[in-house]
């Protein structure tokens, strides 16, 4: 009776939040020509297929009203409660944090700590990233209303930070999703090659694994596992990047189709391993235990890579429900399995100690709190690497500079300033002389040396990993070669 009169007194909040928005946003229009409530609507029932709570799909539903109406947030308050004022004012904020994150490629001076400013805003609740994320979603979903040159701009930014911030979080559908979504508009022409192939492909293994299901089914009933079996294809972004590593070679790609096998408990997950050892031999170097040791960001599964008596090479996804759900939803998923907020409210003061893998969230809600009550944050402190392929380094006057793992000394010089790369002589990195070839670390404190007598050389173009700095480097040899 309880649950009964919660979940109306829900509905009754969600559909209060839904004609408030509606009003709200009366006579706007999107890019589509469809009345702009379609948007807020659209997120509020993503962040619902997410098992989010009641505040965060209301926070949802009205996450733009203060950013493009006359709407306050002391009237989202009065009506709502603190608790959706306070997501909202989030997101709005985040909004604004994110305005110099538009160029990704060109380092401005409005960009210097942009990154981690985004992290601290969303370390009071993380709730508001999750709101931002589904926004991010229903916008790429609907990105085809928008001029190419904007869909391309926002299709790069979510593929270098709101799919690596999805993958940070765990949420792996997420994840797939948008980035499947944004490598579309980026590279169309590569992203259909890939999907037609990979269409191929599963098509060609349809026998193969309907032969493999029945074997390893009969196996299982007769142990009496209680089990559930799909199959798993790879997404075309990271079948594209996985294809980089291996020289484009396809039938080096052994997960391109992977077998889920989802259990009720961590025993039957061991159980089935050596099952499928027992009748397939495993190839060596390819049996995971991320159960054992989970990934940084949570994940757990089994992975085996097994040949089959047919010759033919499968791998297998073995995990309990709740891990299946974590590995799909991630941190979304946690606010289901825990009744209590992942994040306790920002509001009480209270900051919550999370699991291991979550220890980054808690730094962020003690930066927040300290923020809120006055203090100074250093950030260079934070030893937060969100991105896992970027490493962030730090000017002698703590600006922050983002570059990816393996960047070299005059990969920061030339995104600094072109003369400043074009100049340089020499590096100190944390106070000590070192050589350009000395790759940086995340947390280094780098100062380029430059001589005015120094000219850019074309052996630089070997020390150098981005894009951005090779691009400015074969500028100015061109423009030496033409005074010469």
């Amino acid at each position: 009776m309880v649950n009964s009169l919660k979940q109306n007194k829900d509905s009754k909040r969600k559909k209060e939040a839904i004609e408030f928005a509606r009003a709200a946003h009366k006579g706007q229009k999107r890019m589509s020509g469809e009345d702009f409530i379609v948007h807020p609507i659209a997120v509020m029932k993503i962040l619902e297929e997410w098992g989010m709570d009641e505040d965060t799909v209301i926070a949802g539903v009205l996450h733009d009203t203060v950013e493009d109406t006359s709407v306050t947030i002391s009237e989202i308050r009065e009506k709502f409660g603190e608790n959706v004022a306070f997501l909202v004012d989030g997101v709005t904020k985040m909004t604004k944090v994110r305005a110099g994150m538009r160029d990704l490629d060109t380092y401005l001076p409005e960009t210097r700590d942009n990154f981690l400013r985004l992290l601290i805003a969303t370390g009071a609740d993380i709730r508001v990233l999750i709101i931002k994320l589904a926004d991010r979603l229903n916008n790429m979903r609907t990105l085809a209303a928008l001029p190419p040159s904007t869909q391309k701009k926002i299709a790069t930014e979510t593929l270098e930070v709101f799919a690596p911030l999805a993958e940070r979080l765990n949420m792996g559908r997420l994840r797939m999703e948008l980035a499947d979504l944004a490598f579309s508009y980026t590279n169309p022409k590569r992203y259909k090659e890939l999907r037609e192939l990979i269409d191929e492909r599963v098509k060609k293994s349809k026998k193969k694994i309907d032969k493999i299901e029945k074997e390893i089914g009969d196996l299982f009933k007769k142990e009496k596992i209680k089990y559930e079996i799909s199959g798993r294809i790879k997404s075309v972004y990271s079948l594209h990047k996985k294809l980089a590593k291996h020289n484009q070679n396809i039938n080096e790609i052994y997960d391109l189709v992977a077998m889920r096998i989802i259990v009720e408990d961590v025993t039957s997950c061991y159980l089935v391993l050596g099952i499928l050892h027992s009748i397939y031999t495993p190839m060596n170097g390819r049996i995971k235990d991320y159960i054992a040791k989970p990934k940084q960001n949570g994940y757990q599964s089994l992975h085996t890579t097994v040949i089959t008596p047919d010759k033919d090479v499968v791998e297998f996804q073995i995990r309990t429900r709740e891990m299946h759900e974590y590995a799909e939803r991630g941190l979304a998923a946690s606010f289901y399995y825990n009744e209590q907020k992942l994040t306790e409210s920002y509001l009480t003061g209270k900051i919550q100690h999370l699991p291991t893998n979550l220890l980054w969230i808690t730094e962020l809600q003690e930066a927040a709190a300290k923020l809120k009550e006055g203090k100074k944050v250093d950030i260079r402190k934070l030893k937060i690497n969100l991105f896992s392929d970027k490493i962030f380094v730090y000017t002698p006057k703590g600006d922050i500079i983002d570059l990816p793992v393996g960047a070299m000394p005059l990969d920061f010089a030339y995104r600094l300033h072109s003369e400043i790369g074009g100049r340089a002589v020499g590096v100190k990195i944390n106070g000590a002389m070192k050589s350009l070839n000395t790759p940086l670390k995340h947390g280094d404190i780098v100062e380029i040396l430059t001589s005015k007598n120094q000219t850019p050389k074309e052996s630089w173009l070997a020390r150098l990993i981005t894009p951005h700095a090779k691009q400015k480097l074969r500028q100015q040899l061109h423009q030496i070669e033409k005074k010469d």
